[in-house]
């Protein structure tokens, strides 16, 4: 009887010991699957990440010959063309240039001498009307931008109402870096910068205006009251097939007097900023890269911000 309940107390720690044996193993093993599929994330992502420099340094040569060949930059010609899905190890890596200067500047909101330009301030306020947003997020973004705590009325707001929030944090009394800022203003969420962030970019101040490539919407701006390109934005774009349009001298016979005063120094036909959008997939990782691009006055190019965000 007692030979009996020791075979069977040997019984169960063996089965103990096997089943523990068991989970070891498998914990081992998938700690092991985990890592190895960590490991080649890893090295997917850094080989997606230098391809998606090679696909800078093709954009810089596209930007530099078009610069020898152009006096504009529009967008009938081939830098303004998506690079196709091409074949890489393992994947394939597809590109697209776009002009930073056909969007509206924030940045050119507040002088150098950190006071508001009322001509972008007014702007600013029809292109937010145009898209259906409240005008009063110009006077926000001014106070968020100006170097002073001073707020404007009746719409602005300094560190007072900021150190309020939950987490409290303070104004940036800088430029803009990034056009996602607009997300700090208070209350002003993600739905209306998703409506609003097509049409603005974050250049350093004094970036003008391409007319070649600016949308009806934002061509619109520069004179209250005008509509024409955003009332028909086909008939724009069927124009632009054949270059420039409006030339800054169309504009000129269209706008006159002070509102023609006002916008003549905002607008140009060529441009420096560029953002390159590079996607890159590798078994099934996939890096985006963006990289702001300055073309210098020789037609080089250097990438002066990238991110893996959207701006």
């Amino acid at each position: 009887m007692i030979a009996r309940q020791h075979r069977g107390v040997a019984l169960i720690t063996a089965v103990l010991l096997v089943a523990l044996a068991t989970l070891l193993a498998t914990r081992i093993g998938t700690r092991g699957a985990i890592d190895q599929r960590r490991a080649t994330a890893l090295i997917a992502r850094e080989q997606g990440y230098e391809v998606a420099l090679g696909a800078e340094a093709w954009a810089s040569e596209i930007l530099q010959d078009d610069a020898s060949k152009s006096q504009n930059d529009t967008l009938n010609e081939p830098w303004a063309m998506p690079l196709p899905a091409l074949p890489i190890d393992g994947g394939s890596v597809e590109a697209q240039l776009e002009d930073m200067q056909g969007r509206f500047n924030l940045n050119n909101l507040v002088t150098a001498a950190g006071q508001p330009d009322l001509y972008e301030v007014a702007r600013f306020q029809r292109l937010l009307v145009a898209l259906g947003l409240e005008p009063k997020w110009s006077q926000l973004l001014v106070d968020w931008i100006d170097p002073d705590s001073v707020r404007s009325y009746p719409d602005g707001a300094e560190d007072g109402e900021y150190l309020m929030g939950k987490p409290p944090y303070r104004a940036a009394n800088t430029y803009l870096t990034s056009t996602s800022e607009l997300l700090a203003l208070a209350e002003f969420g993600p739905e209306r910068y998703r409506r609003l962030a097509p049409y603005v970019t974050a250049l350093p101040r004094g970036a003008k205006l391409n007319v070649c490539t600016a949308s009806a919407v934002v061509i619109d701006t520069l004179v209250a009251g005008f509509k024409e390109f955003s009332a028909d934005p086909t008939a724009l774009l069927k124009n632009r097939q054949k270059g420039c349009f409006p030339t800054v001298t169309d504009l000129s016979a269209v706008f006159s007097g002070e509102d023609w005063q006002n916008a003549q120094s905002r607008v140009e036909q060529r441009s420096v900023w560029f953002r390159l959008t590079t996607r890159v997939t590798i078994g099934t990782t996939e890096v985006t890269l963006y990289s702001l691009l300055e073309r210098n006055g020789i037609g080089g190019s250097r990438a002066a911000l990238r991110t893996f965000g959207t701006e």
